[in-house]
């Protein structure tokens, strides 16, 4: 049916609309203002920080425990992933169905998960059953049944999610590109053997959750809308767990040298890019002007890089690039799916885009519109919830910075100079010490690749 017709257009649209006005500056972003916290550790080592933080009756409850994948041996490798599957299987009192009813009971739910470093516990929780959810906490902590009935059942959960994650080619350019960061050390054992992992007894989850599972390990963050008695309740349910033995530090030294490694996926229609570096850890005084540099150059929607190969060439759909941490260490990371035939040609596009940013500062107009980006986004991500407020907390705490550099943090992106940014990126990544590893059809790309193959 055809649309009903319009008005009649005037020959010279231009000449009967008003002039156009240049927009007002936009204001400066505001700053980060960190809630005042309420820190205390009690006679057993496990610190305690509390934030009360908006108006919302909700409080989250997190305690972070040192017993991440950093802890696993090399023949254990997942074992803190299982040990806390097992975590949520119920306690000695407490089934894991009365445990997630009682959560979802004070409006939520009790979560465990393992990470590189860290297993995280808690949830989010109607504030007036902020004590009662504290105490279910600690029960689930301190006293879990890890059921030996439930073992195979979760072994089978977690080998069916290590053959998913193996037959994606982005997992296996990452488990290839940290395992070259990080030869030798936990930080690089990204998958376990299958066999090992079926082989994992209840008694060895047993003895990895009495040696990491302890309240000298242990820091339990709640945020939120808090009740005045909330110091007694964490008292009275977590001041009889053990203090057990200080977390132990595990040293790495990530390989900073020049590699091209393909990974062949016969008949794949795209390669996999992963290219990257370590660089200063977020206790350096660059740290904030890498992440500056590392939003203009690939980490952003407008990024050069981005730019480039998705929007000028469409050799990619959705590039990124990151800068990953761990304690007291850092790594840049570029990564992008494109078609098989212009992985080559995608290579040289990102490192003309380094090379360009290496040579020459960017304009002050680029870096503004990445700055107002960072900052909005920064506040953006710390004021939905205090969830986030709790995870910036335990990122300062654990990375040893000083609290102030959450208040400070807007005003220090706000600070970063062009020169700067051309600085960070000529002294940090560098691509004649990069780690680049490609997973695609090796027939289709090992020619593309070849100058690649050795340092430039």
């Amino acid at each position: 049916m055809t649309p009903p017709s319009g008005p009649a257009i005037p020959a010279d649209p231009a000449a009967f609309a008003a002039p156009k006005e240049t927009p007002p500056p936009g204001t400066a972003p505001k700053p980060f203002r960190l809630p005042p916290t309420d820190d205390f550790v009690l006679p057993n080592g496990m610190k305690v920080t509390l934030v009360s933080y908006g108006s919302v009756p909700k409080v989250a409850v997190r305690a972070y425990v040192n017993a991440g994948g950093v802890y696993e041996s090399a023949s254990q490798v997942w074992i803190s992933k299982l040990n806390a599957l097992l975590i949520k299987e119920g306690t000695a009192m407490l089934s894991s169905e009365q445990v997630a009813s009682r959560a979802a009971g004070m409006g939520g739910q009790l979560d465990v998960g393992a990470g590189a470093e860290f297993a995280a516990a808690g949830g989010v929780v109607l504030s007036e059953f902020g004590a009662r959810f504290v105490a279910l906490l600690a029960e689930v902590l301190q006293r879990p049944a890890l059921p030996a009935s439930e073992l195979a059942r979760l072994k089978a959960d977690l080998r069916r999610a290590l053959v998913v994650e193996k037959s994606r080619p982005g997992a296996l350019a990452r488990e290839r590109f940290l395992k070259t960061l990080f030869p030798d050390h936990p930080y690089g054992r990204s998958y376990p053997r299958e066999s090992a992992l079926e082989g994992y007894t209840v008694e060895e989850v047993q003895r990895f959750f009495d040696d990491n599972f302890t309240a000298s390990r242990t820091h339990l963050y709640i945020a939120g809308k808090l009740d005045p008695d909330l110091k007694k309740s964490i008292t009275a349910a977590f001041g009889g767990w053990k203090r057990g033995n200080e977390r132990a530090d595990v040293p790495a030294a990530p390989v900073k040298s020049r590699s091209l490694q393909v990974i062949d996926r016969p008949g794949a229609e795209q390669s996999t890019l992963y290219l990257g570096l370590p660089v200063a850890d977020p206790t350096s005084p660059d740290y904030v002007a890498l992440g500056v540099m590392d939003a203009l150059l690939g980490g952003s929607f407008a990024s050069r890089i981005t730019s480039n190969i998705r929007e000028q060439k469409g050799y990619t759909y959705s590039p990124f690039s990151q800068i990953g941490t761990r304690r007291r260490l850092a790594y840049w990371l570029q990564g992008a799916d494109v078609t098989t035939s212009v992985t080559g040609p995608a290579l040289h596009e990102i490192f003309h885009e380094i090379d360009c940013l290496r040579k020459e500062a960017p304009s002050a107009r680029e870096v503004k519109g990445i700055q107002d980006y960072l900052a909005g986004l920064f506040i953006l991500r710390n004021t939905v919830s205090p969830d986030a407020v709790i995870g910036q907390l335990h990122f300062v705490d654990s990375q040893g910075l000083d609290r102030s550099f959450l208040s400070s943090y807007v005003h220090k992106i706000m600070a970063v100079t062009p020169h700067e940014i051309q600085r960070a990126a000529e002294d940090y990544i560098v691509p004649s010490k990069m780690t680049i590893v490609v997973v695609g059809d090796k027939a289709k790309i090992s020619e593309q690749l070849k100058p690649y193959e050795t340092a430039e």
